[in-house]
């Protein structure tokens, strides 16, 4: 059995890093690479403690694959930005785990790691077949594996990480969970919600449907006293009509083919020019977190990467060679160096990025300098028609300044609601995607909407809530019949309107027509068998409601599962605790973010020189 472990120690290495790799990047946001900063040194602080480069790529490339294998189409800039704030944040609480753990003095010692490894093993080792006995996890066959004399050194490194970063953790989750308790009362109230039932005949009077407008009315002086009650509610931002000019900076298709050349010419110098791949990849991939290491890119996992990068790797024999393959971060030349069959590979890669050429770049450059020079001399238009470029119409508003093309515009929004006057012309401003220069045509300061232009809105709402009451008074003439002795269908027909059947329904479920957990569905819990209520206004309809029949909740099938109920809301309200903490401790942290100082923001079209490899 011992040489079975062994023969199998690669597989249990490989899911046991990679599960290790989730752990810290997705759980707890650690670093995965655990190198020091490639020259870039750190880009923040949380309490003093420096946020480094490495790490925060690290994550990012992480959280940047996983969206990848979730969508099919390619990653928005809005949506990478996202990303990067979201790396940002993991790394952010990295931090003030590690420094809440060192204030609280939580430590893990060598004999907790020893039986943590003994006793508790990561679950991704209870589905290794090398451990299963008629298709279950033997514990005996796992403990004798680790502690064999030849079981591999490295195996042993990963599940001495695991713990030593799982076990402090664990110690102070307890502690912040602690004390947290849930009475009988609390838990018989939820499971009597969830429950208890009552079956319902109602009434629905659509006011909106059946009453016509011309039933009720609302006299300006109504509409206007609604307006200058709720003035806030008719509240406008700021907002600036433009005109726009826009240079996107996208690689033009003559910069795509000559990044193709470029990484074309990159496999020659290794497949034909006999470099090494390792040291080609040192001197031009711009992937910065592979680039030293050779373009090692680690274990590729079948299915983990866009399917075109998928395809080339696992088509292609181990040594060999394949690409250029084009992804969102450019061109790929890729080297598989291992291969267990279909699952999985070791692979190293040079990333030469889809971006301008210098002849390109300078080109781009000049339009705009020569677009800011004219700008300054002619309106906008005319500018724009010497050089060849569109001009587009567009609106800011002090609260969301946005242009198509170019993105949000904050600069743009500064300039017009604080420095300009009409007829003005703006520097040429840059965003992430492009260059960009407006003219301001007409700024509408920050006001309150004009009553002539809300009235026809404050009329119809008025409106309907004059239906409301109107049908809540023939609600209550109907509900009267009832209690005389009236049926609810002699009541229904005389009005035209259709009882409906609903039910069983419970406190938190969903009722077609009621909704959940509305009005409508609490007053029924209140009613007596064969009870008819007062008209209830609940989801924009008056309704009137009887109770057919109630079935208590079972008391005992409750008290057969009540433990296990404990402790599912016990640990519901754990992590609503855990999660609250965080944001505490989040919200009371000093965090300096020098992103912006530091990275240079992804183009429209192209991700970050330093972030590639991430297909």
């Amino acid at each position: 059995m011992m040489r079975q472990m062994r023969e199998n120690t690669k597989w249990i290495m490989l899911a046991t890093a990679l599960a290790f790799v989730a752990l810290m990047v997705f759980q707890w946001g650690m670093d995965i690479t655990g190198r020091s900063a490639m020259g870039v040194g750190e880009i923040g602080r949380v309490n003093g403690t420096p946020i480094m480069y490495d790490d925060y790529m690290a994550t990012y490339r992480n959280l940047y694959s996983q969206v990848q294998q979730t969508q099919q189409g390619p990653i928005t800039t809005q949506r990478t930005r996202e990303i990067e704030d979201e790396a940002f944040d993991e790394i952010v609480t990295q931090i003030l785990m590690s420094q809440e753990l060192e204030r609280r003095g939580i430590r893990v010692t060598d004999d907790e790691i020893r039986q943590a490894a003994q006793q508790s093993p990561p679950p991704e080792m209870l589905q290794q077949s090398v451990f299963l006995t008629d298709g279950q996890f033997d514990l005996q066959k796992y403990q004798e594996f680790i502690a064999s004399p030849q079981a591999d050194p490295n195996l042993l490194l990963y599940l001495e990480s695991y713990y030593r970063t799982v076990i402090p953790r664990a110690k102070l989750l307890r502690q912040l969970t602690m004390g947290m308790y849930l009475s009988d009362e609390e838990l018989w109230q939820a499971w009597r919600d969830e429950h208890e039932t009552v079956q319902i005949r109602y009434l629905a009077l659509q006011p909106g449907l059946r009453i016509a407008d011309s039933e009720v009315s609302v006299s300006e002086s109504e509409a206007r006293a609604y307006y200058e009650d709720h003035e806030e509610e008719f509240e406008t931002p700021a907002r600036a009509r433009v005109q726009a000019v826009v240079i996107r900076m996208a690689p033009t298709a003559a910069d795509t083919a000559a990044s193709l050349a470029r990484a074309e010419e990159t496999r020659a110098r290794i497949e034909e020019g006999g470099e090494a791949f390792a040291e080609v990849a040192r001197e031009v991939s711009e992937d910065l977190l592979t680039a030293e290491a050779g373009g090692d890119l680690g274990i590729v996992y079948h299915g983990q990467r866009l399917p075109v990068i998928d395809s080339a790797v696992f088509a292609t024999p181990a040594g060999g060679l394949a690409g250029p393959v084009q992804s969102p971060s450019g061109y790929h030349v890729l080297r598989v160096d291992e291969r267990w069959d279909q699952d999985s590979a070791r692979v190293s890669h040079i990333l030469l990025p889809l971006q301008r050429t210098d002849e390109s770049e300078i080109a781009l450059l000049t339009l705009a300098d020569s677009l800011e020079a004219l700008a300054e001399s002619y309106p906008l238009a005319e500018a724009a028609q010497m050089l060849g470029l569109d001009v587009q119409s567009g609106e800011l508003t002090d609260e969301f300044a946005f242009i198509a093309g170019a993105g949000q515009v904050d600069d743009a929004a500064v300039w017009a609601f604080e420095e300009a006057v009409e007829g003005d012309v703006s520097p040429v401003f840059e965003t992430a995607q492009a260059f960009y220069a407006l003219e301001l045509v007409s700024l509408t300061p920050r006001g309150v909407l004009p009553f002539s232009e809300v009235r026809s809105e404050i009329e119809g709402d008025l409106r309907f809530q004059k239906k409301i009451d109107l049908a809540k008074e023939n609600a209550t003439d109907l509900v009267e019949q009832v209690r005389a002795g009236a049926t609810l269908e002699e009541v229904a027909t005389d009005v035209e309107l259709q009882v409906q059947e609903a039910g069983p329904l419970t406190r938190n479920g969903f009722a077609t027509g009621l909704g959940r957990q509305s009005p409508a569905v609490g007053v029924a819990f209140g009613l007596a068998p064969g009870a008819v209520s007062d008209p209830v206004i609940s989801n924009q309809d008056v309704f009137i409601i009887e109770q057919v029949s109630h079935t208590p909740a079972d008391s005992a099938a409750w008290a057969a599962q009540r433990d296990l109920q404990r402790n599912q809301l016990l640990g519901q309200s754990s992590q609503t605790r855990i999660t609250d903490w965080l944001a505490g401790l989040r919200a009371s942290a000093r965090v300096v973010d020098r992103r912006d100082e530091v990275l240079q923001p992804p183009t429209e079209n192209a991700l970050p020189q330093s972030r590639g490899g991430l297909f």
